[in-house]
């Protein structure tokens, strides 16, 4: 069977990994690294996790890319290794400097898994990591993406990778027009790229891949008549190039309303630890409370935290909004002042503007400190 158009002449592989549909078409693997290599060695990004094989740095930078946008995952990735340069700094440093360092990247659960996996790659493989993408998977948080790409990229291992850039060139080479997403959606584009990636240099491969889907082969007005790709690429020869990948249901937002007490005391600001149950879970923020602002005011009085405090009336301050998973949270930030200290307790700390700055809090409880600073330098001060 010949492929028609730009790539005639180039045969498509007789034999079908298991597990792709019947109209799945695997091009030859010998063309399509021969143009993907071509292509990488003259447009490839370059990214600082990347002038090294060092699997540590591509660890971390693999964990950070997760939900991120790349040019956000630079200056993380900089400040994170000038601190923590090797597995052993990041095993044997606290977690609240692990999540100091994180914060703002969100998913801090990554951050945790991280900081668990350094130390058992401490303790249990003598500060060496596994070499194989199935050793790399017993560390917490490393999956099967994760582990392809650390096992491929600094060990040479022929390990596929399906993320979000390379799912979406593979489904569209191979016409995968089946919706994507999920242990079986995508296990026909796993199958594929197990089938594409070269015993040789397979992580140069696999970053190929990657950058071609995030500088060509985009969701929405893909650059095909630059793409090394197009006389290989089945979606492009039928026309079917902007249906592919099939749209995923989006999940419904819910929008919730919340208010947030900054409560001033000595010139130092209330904060509370975010339960095991809670979003941001561990991290400090500041008291919150459900509904709006004028709504809220009596479950601000009455809340067992504050309460005790003896705050006196409240100021309104500014408001942020933000979102988590699939809420989109309206957030009005107010203030107070407290009569008392209340009772020590080990989810709440009394902090100065100085000490809160090295607290590792979630980006929303950061703009509500920057509200409580902007307010507290623009009220004249007595005396």
């Amino acid at each position: 069977m010949r492929l028609q158009g730009a790539g005639a002449g180039i045969a498509e592989s007789r034999r079908k990994p298991a597990g792709l549909h019947a109209d799945d078409r695997l091009p030859d693997r010998a063309a399509v690294v021969r143009a993907l290599r071509a292509w990488y060695a003259r447009a490839g990004r370059d990214l600082p996790w990347r002038r090294a094989r060092d699997p540590y740095r591509i660890w971390i930078s693999e964990v950070m890319l997760q939900q991120t946008q790349v040019e956000r995952v630079r200056d993380y990735f900089t400040r994170f290794i000038a601190r923590l340069p090797t597995v052993t700094a990041l095993a044997e440093a606290g977690e609240p400097e692990v999540l100091r360092l994180w914060e703002g990247l969100g998913y801090y659960r990554r951050a945790r898994q991280l900081h668990a996996a350094a130390r058992l790659i401490l303790t249990d493989h003598a500060g060496r990591f596994p070499r194989t993408a199935a050793g790399l998977r017993t560390l917490p948080g490393i999956g099967r993406y994760t582990a392809g790409a650390i096992a491929s990229i600094a060990f040479d291992e022929p390990e596929p990778i399906v993320e979000a850039n390379s799912r979406r060139v593979i489904a569209r080479l191979i016409g995968h027009a089946a919706p994507l997403g999920g242990t079986a959606g995508d296990e026909p584009i796993w199958r594929a790229a197990a089938a594409l990636v070269p015993r040789t240099r397979p992580g140069r491969f696999n970053q190929a891949l990657m950058d071609l889907g995030a500088l060509v082969c985009t969701p929405d007005r893909p650059l095909c008549g630059g793409c090394p790709l197009a006389g290989l690429c089945t979606a492009r020869r039928e026309g079917t190039v902007a249906k592919i990948p099939a749209p995923a249901p989006r999940r419904a937002v819910e929008n919730l309303r919340e208010t947030a007490l900054v409560v001033r005391r000595g010139g130092r600001l209330l904060v509370v630890r975010r339960g095991a149950d809670e979003w941001w879970s561990g991290l400090w923020d500041f008291p919150r409370v459900s509904g709006a602002a004028g709504r809220a005011s009596r479950g601000i009085a009455a809340s067992p935290l504050l309460a005790p405090l003896g705050c006196g009336p409240t100021a309104r301050l500014g408001a942020i909004t933000h979102t988590v998973t699939h809420h989109r949270i309206a957030v009005d930030v107010v203030s107070c002042s407290a009569a008392r200290s209340g009772r020590p307790a080990a989810n709440r700390r009394w902090l100065t503007p100085a000490q809160l700055a090295r607290l590792a809090m979630p980006a929303p409880g950061r703009r509500i400190a920057r509200l409580a600073a902007e307010h507290a330098r623009a009220v004249p001060k007595s005396g």
